[in-house]
């Protein structure tokens, strides 16, 4: 059963992102690209790397995709500006993509991958990396905290208008 699971992850991923890459509708990409970010998300849950896929989820489906919408509808009233969507060199696109799946398969093909894996218990990294950000790391961790607020009030100074 979670054989099946992952091979209709893997089908979300590639045809999602299929969508995402010759989708004429914008708005119908950006859906398009959470369904493939899920998918990610959920091969991290394969991986037993929890904290991984509900970062990915956090950050790209709740933090990219809400920027890549607001994005798209509040330019969507813009009339002037003319986008062209045609590719120009597909044939070199085709020729490279087809060399780099050439290379990948000849490194993936020659090995048997299922019979070579034990079965591994599941361990919760979440809370092995709380631990480590909240012991070991906590200078490191406040640092960059304090960074990251330096840089939210100087982007915020200056998108402030002059008054």
């Amino acid at each position: 059963m979670a054989e099946f699971i992952f091979w209709i992850i893997w089908v979300l991923i590639i045809a999602s992102a299929a969508l995402v890459a010759f989708g004429n509708n914008l708005i119908h990409s950006v859906f398009a690209l959470m369904g493939t970010f899920l998918g990610v998300a959920g091969i991290y849950i394969f991986l037993n790397a929890d904290f991984l896929a509900v970062t990915q989820i956090v950050v790209y489906v709740g933090g990219i995709l809400v920027l890549l919408v607001f994005g798209i509808m509040l330019t969507n009233q813009i009339t002037t500006a003319r986008i062209s969507q045609s590719s120009v060199q597909k044939g070199l696109g085709v020729l490279v993509v087809l060399g780099l799946l050439t290379i990948i398969l000849t490194a993936v093909l020659p090995h048997d991958w299922v019979g070579s894996i034990t079965p591994m218990a599941f361990n919760e990294t979440v809370e092995g990396i709380g631990r480590l950000l909240f012991t070991d790391y906590l200078i490191l961790f406040e640092i960059a905290s304090v960074l990251l607020l330096g840089a939210l009030i100087g982007a915020a100074t200056l998108a402030r208008k002059e008054l």
